[in-house]
This record gives structure tokens, sequence and C-alpha cells, in this order.
């Protein structure tokens, strides 16, 4: 009797003892704003379609992020062009078009699909239309987005975005615009997670 007692107790103090993890500034994160954060809390993801960890990220750790997040943090994604030579900006506008006309879903599931399932070598903005195109959407609506100023200006707000959290590789996860978490400190995706829920309430 005595020991299911103590099995109890300990499984009831596990999520505190989660809760109570020492994540440190300058092993598990960094500070990379020394201004106020965002207004509300937020977790944004930098990738790109051209990386398998993030390949990675999307299948395993994501949904898990997903299902984990409270409903006062907004997820956001925003694709770097650093990776992929001539076809990283490329990629940054395919990524902003498919927000564009809302098939965010499934032109992310696509694209990761076909470069590292796949093994489809893009080389120009055409073999992107086409993958659109095979997924459901109209050439002409792909066309009129890929130039609009919105899919424009979403690039750019990207891109200065990675400057300002001077992001050098991904998958990285920056909290409420103010904190990076260290990958370079972490044994798992999940403890990843674990570490940018927890910056959320800093």
């Amino acid at each position: 009797m005595k020991k299911v007692l103590l099995m109890a107790a300990a499984l009831l103090l596990a999520p505190m003892a989660a809760l109570a993890v020492d994540y440190q500034e300058g092993v598990h994160y960094t500070v990379i704003n020394d201004g106020p954060g965002t207004s509300k809390p937020e977790i944004t993801e930098f990738f790109s379609f051209y990386c398998p960890h993030c390949y990675r990220f999307s299948k395993t750790a994501l949904p898990k992020l997903e299902a984990r997040i409270p409903k006062n943090v907004t997820f956001n994604q925003s694709h770097v062009d650093f990776i992929g030579r001539e076809m990283g900006p490329e990629m940054s506008r395919a990524f902003a078009v498919a927000h564009q006309l809302n098939v965010e879903k499934t032109m992310d599931a696509a694209l990761f699909s076909a470069i590292h399932e796949k093994k489809q070598h893009f080389t120009k903005r055409e073999d992107i239309r086409a993958l659109f195109v095979a997924n459901g959407v109209a050439a002409k609506d792909f066309d009129a987005a890929a130039n609009s100023f919105m899919v424009n200006a979403q690039i750019a707000k990207m891109r200065r975005a990675a400057e300002n959290a001077k992001v050098s590789g991904v998958p990285t996860l920056i909290v409420n615009g103010k904190y990076r978490v260290e990958t370079g400190a972490i044994k798992s995706y999940d403890e990843a997670i674990d570490i940018a829920l927890y910056l959320t309430t800093k």
C-alpha cells in the first residue's frame, strides 16, 4: 500500500518537476532583443523546404507543438531564403503564395514531399508552379499571387525577421520576438518545444 501511494505521489509530482526545469539564458535560449517582446505571446518557426531537419520537424514535432500550444499563444512560420541557392528565394515566394491562396497545409506538405521523398529537382519558378497546379491550384491564380504586392511584402517581412533574429540555421524557434531557442543545448525536438512553451510565459 505504501509503495502504491509513493508511486501515485511521484506521478503527481512529475508534471511539476517538468515545469520547474531551470532553463538558462545563454545555454538553452538567447535574448535577441533588449526591448519589449511582442504584445501577445507567440512562437515563430523559421524553416526551409530544403532543410531535412525542418522536414523531420514538420512530420514529428510540429503536430506535438500544435497540440500543446495554449490558446493564447500564436504560432507562425517563416521561410528563410539562404538555403537552396537561387531557389531559396523562390521557395520563400512559394510559401507566401500558398498562404495568400489559403492552401498552405496542402502545399507545405507537397513541397516537402517533392524535395525529400520524391527527390524532385526544382530549377525555376515554373517547376514550383507546376506542383501547385498538380495540387489543384489554377495556374492563373498562382501567377497573380506570385507577383502580387501582398506576396512581395510577406517575403520582405520574412527576410527582415530572419535578419533581426540572427537566424543562421533552421529549424529555429523564436519566442515573443525576443528569445531564440538554442538547439545546441537540447537533446530532442520535444525539449525545444518545452523551452519554447516555457519562454512564452516570460
